[in-house]
């Protein structure tokens, strides 16, 4: 299992290279700018995947070498964990035939199978590398799954296709997203890395609305967010957070 999470760590930044390549057909930005949403994020901001794929190969490195192929706690979370990198390996070329409600099954196994991860390394007190690998990922999926379900929405029809007619479900998205970040982040007790992808998640939102004269309280509130994120992860790292017990090894 160690050998297939580092597998699917290597995957995830080559088959990525390969989908903006248009190996597998249009790529994500094309796709994207079809199913246009008012609060997407910037597209700068989706750079932060390279930090990701980083930290990714880094943690699968470590968990597969030396005296951690012994650690339990890293074995225990080794199948959720390669689980979440295949999904979101396999997620990219799916996208790019539009399998929209694919994309939404695999991206949501992916955030659900790597936020169990990221707090069961949190609660067991992991390694700095892991803590920080996992909970980048979760944290930028716990935002690009609202995204990728409103994107599905909006080519059923749900959601209207003209941005300017998405104002209302632009403050349901972002309040699902605040929700789920809020409460992932406190049951991790103030987990920056995860924190940290969240609020640039929002702060893209914020800086794509700024370009533009539409929505401005949209683009307040999910900045708003990232406040909130980020307050919530000083309050809890200071003392809001209940004492854990380091887990056995």
């Amino acid at each position: 299992m160690r050998l297939l999470v580092l597998l699917a760590a290597i995957a995830m930044p080559v088959v990525a290279w390969f989908s903006n390549q248009g190996a597998f057909g249009p790529d994500q930005s094309e796709i994207s700018s079809r199913y246009p949403l008012l609060v997407q994020p910037a597209g700068y901001a989706f750079s932060i995947w390279s930090l990701i794929f980083l930290l990714d190969i880094v943690y699968a490195l470590r968990q597969a070498t030396g005296a951690r192929k012994r650690d339990r706690l890293l074995a225990r979370i080794a199948p959720a964990t390669a689980l979440g990198f295949v999904c979101t390996t396999l997620w990219m070329p799916v996208y790019a035939q539009e399998w929209l409600w694919l994309c939404v099954l695999l991206i949501f196994v992916a955030l659900a199978t790597l936020l169990w991860a990221a707090w069961t390394a949190h609660r067991g007190h992991a390694d700095l590398w892991t803590r920080m690998a996992l909970g980048l990922h979760a944290g930028w999926l716990s935002i690009a799954a609202i995204l990728n379900l409103a994107q599905a929405l909006l080519g059923e029809g749900v959601i209207p296709a003209d941005p300017g007619n998405q104002l209302g479900w632009s403050f349901v998205l972002l309040a699902v997203a605040a929700v789920l970040a809020l409460a992932a982040n406190a049951a991790m007790h103030g987990a920056f890395s995860y924190a940290l992808a969240a609020a640039w998640g929002f702060v893209g939102v914020t800086v794509a609305l700024a370009r533009g004269d539409e929505a401005p309280m949209a683009g307040w509130t999910a900045l708003a967010l990232a406040l909130a994120l980020v307050v919530q992860t000083v309050w809890l790292r200071r003392g809001g957070r209940p004492r854990t017990r380091r887990a056995a090894r």
